[in-house]
């Protein structure tokens, strides 16, 4: 049940995003994978 609520907050979440900022399902993609290896990069610099 719990997770449901989650889930559900996610995808809101996500699908405000996209309207807001006029993104593809595929400029998503490609943000939140930039978005990963920078984070990564920062770790790694960091540890």
């Amino acid at each position: 049940m719990i997770m449901r609520k989650l889930i559900d907050k996610h995808v809101t979440l996500i699908n405000w995003y996209q309207k807001k900022f006029k993104l593809s399902d595929y400029q998503l993609l490609w943000l939140v994978f930039f978005k990963g290896v920078l984070i990564t990069i920062i770790f790694c610099k960091i540890f």
